[in-house]
This record gives C-alpha cells, structure tokens and sequence, in this order.
C-alpha cells in the first residue's frame, strides 16, 4: 500500500488550469511516481494491480492513468509502453507527499558523526555538501559568497615584507581565507595588534564591506586617541575589499557520483549536465530563490530553468548564523529522486549545519 494516500482531493495548476484529483485518481498517481523513481521504466496498469492495494480493476487503473495522461500529470513515451510522470506530476507527488518522509536513522547518523568531527578551520559547508552527495549519488551545488560580502567572525591582519600584509578572514560559514595585500603603509607590529584590536571590536556578524562603511562613517563623525588606528584601519580594510571584487560564486561538489547512475549511459545527457553546470550564474540565481525562503525548496525539470536539461530536479535548503540564513546548498540530480528521502535529508543536514555554526553540537536543539 502506498503510504499517505488519504485525505481531501489534490488541486493542482496545470498551465494555469486548476486539475483536481479525487482519492482514486491521487491513489494511481502516487503509485505511479513511487514505481517510476524505484525502477525508471514506464510503468503499466498491470504493474499497479500487482504490487498496490488501489482496490481497482485493471480496466479501471487503465481508464485512471488515461485521465492523468490528459491532465498532463502523466506521459506514455510511445502507444504500446507505461506512463511516466511528467513535470507537474513529480510536483503534484512532492507537494503532497515529500514533507512526510522522515529522514532516516543511518543518514542521521552520518551527519552528525561527520560534522563533529571537523578540526577548527575546517570548511563546513563543503564537508555538508560532499556528504550528501554520496549518500544520495547526486550532485552537489553551494553558493559562495564573494569574501567581501561574506559574514566575518574574525579579520586580522599579518605584516609580511615590504608593504605586504597577510589578511586572515575568518567566515561565520566556518571557512577561513588568506589574502595577501599590498598597501602604501609601513606599521611595525605594535601598531598592527592595536588596528586588531580595534578591528575585533567591530567585526563580530559584519562583512568587509559593511566594516569598511562602517569605519569611513566613524572616521568622518568621530575624534580622538583612536582616530589614527582608524585611518591605519580604513586603508587595509579597502586594498583588501578592493582584492576580493570577484561576485558571488558556485561550488559543484560529487559529479562523478552523479554521472555513475544508470541514467547517464547516455553520452548526451552527460553534455547536457556538463553545459548546465557551466550556467554559474543561473545555479547562483536558483540558489539565492532558496535564501528567500524558509526551508526546503524543490525545483523541478522546468522550474529549475536549466535550459541544456529538462530531466532535472534541485532540492536546496539555506543555512543560518545566529538565526540568519548565511548561504544555501542543494542537491542535482534526475527528476526521479527519491524525493521523500531527500527532502528531509537536505532540510535536516541544513539544521546540523547551523547547530555547529552556532557552536553548538551538531544535531542538538536550542532548548537541550
């Protein structure tokens, strides 16, 4: 039997056209979806009848999945083959059923065990992404901040030789950068700790840019004893902003993963994948939808507007700081996702993620 079958009849807009489905046509739906993702094969009415209680003759199953097909639920690739779902079929299925899957006990487990055991330093949120895309064989994206606009724990300069020195940024994300920058002063190491010192004050939650502002502000309002640290400060505050002027990026993590499923056997479909990871600034734009939101988000074929691939489905949570959301991630893959798996999945390693940038344990509560 086919699990959460029960309730009031589905509506769903189907260009623009409101379709509604009663419990029986939502029961042959439903199966049909689960059948699709678990085999990916077209799946016939004899297969319904054999493997789901729907409580229905074959003539009727068949007369269901007629409707469907006209209600664009579903599709038949050719006349003698099964139906397969299309678009708003996979989304009338997530809709409804997706929220109550519950994440299981082994892939909670492999989260919380790999993200307590991240040294200092260590970049979370990749760790996040690497993880997850071997255990659900798909790909993984994250959206990176450019440096500038990245959210600072920590900001403390180095003298190197000459005019150089060493900028260590320390993100909320957990991920740490070097920068070397050259300026046109000359501080001994005193005067440096005192700019640290200083700066430690005003960084906490801040990006560069909004330190940089901040301090332009206080340097043209405000005197006194710290007006030359400020100055010592404003200057290597800007030549590194001016350093770190590249836009926000995309990491893709685990594409290998993805291209061993069976439905790459495809040279073509591996193109077709390839050239949509090239789309940078599209997979930027999907992933800063998922910022705006407040949990998981499934865009699929499409609504994921990949204009190289149809057969693509991203489910993508953002992550929070103190109660902000500081990035996003997803998982890429085919439109035949085990959706009441992942979603949960994507939502939960989110959670575990923003537990241990809080500084908490990973997978604890506000409240424990």
């Amino acid at each position: 039997m086919v699990a959460g079958l029960t309730g009031r009849a589905g509506i769903l807009l189907c260009r623009g056209v409101a379709v509604t489905l009663d419990e029986r046509h939502r029961r042959i739906l439903f199966a049909v979806v689960t059948e699709y993702i678990a085999s990916g094969k077209p799946v016939s009415s004899r297969q319904i009848a054999k493997r789901y209680t729907v409580g229905l003759s074959p003539a009727t199953i068949r007369n269901v999945l007629a409707d469907l097909e006209e209600s664009e639920l579903l599709h038949q690739p050719h006349t003698s083959a099964g139906r397969v779902p299309t678009d708003a079929g996979f989304r009338f299925f997530v809709d409804a059923m997706a929220t109550a899957g519950e994440i299981s006990d082994a892939h909670r487990t492999a989260l919380i065990d790999r993200l307590r055991a991240l040294a200092p330093g260590d970049d979370a949120v990749r760790a996040t992404g690497q993880l997850l895309s071997h255990l659900t064989g798909t790909a993984t994206i994250i959206a990176r901040p450019s440096v500038a606009d990245a959210r600072l724990d920590q900001l403390r300069f180095i003298r190197l030789a000459g005019d150089r020195t060493l900028a260590v940024l320390v993100m909320r994300s957990g991920s740490v950068e070097n920068r070397v920058v050259v300026t046109e002063l000359t501080v001994d190491d005193h005067i440096l700790e005192r700019v640290n010192n200083y700066l430690a004050e005003l960084v906490g939650g801040r990006t560069l840019r909004a330190v940089r502002d901040l301090l332009a502000v206080r340097l043209a309002t405000e005197q006194g004893q710290y007006q030359h640290l400020r100055q010592q400060a404003q200057r290597m505050i800007e030549a590194t902003v001016e350093g770190q002027a590249e836009s926000a990026s995309v990491v893709i993590e685990g594409q290998g993963a993805l291209f061993d499923r069976p439905e790459f056997g495809d040279a073509e479909k591996i193109r077709s994948y390839l050239n949509a990871f090239e789309e940078k600034q599209k997979l930027l734009e999907l992933l800063e939808r998922t910022l705006e939101t407040d949990g998981v988000q499934v865009f699929i074929g499409h609504e994921a507007a990949l204009s190289e691939v149809q057969d693509i489905s991203v489910i993508s949570s953002p992550y929070r700081r103190d109660g902000s959301s500081i990035g996003s991630f997803g998982i890429v893959g085919p439109t035949r996702m085990d959706y009441r798996q992942y979603v949960p999945l994507v939502g939960f390693a989110a959670d575990v993620l923003s537990d241990l940038l809080d500084g908490r344990l990973p997978g604890t509560s506000k409240d424990s």
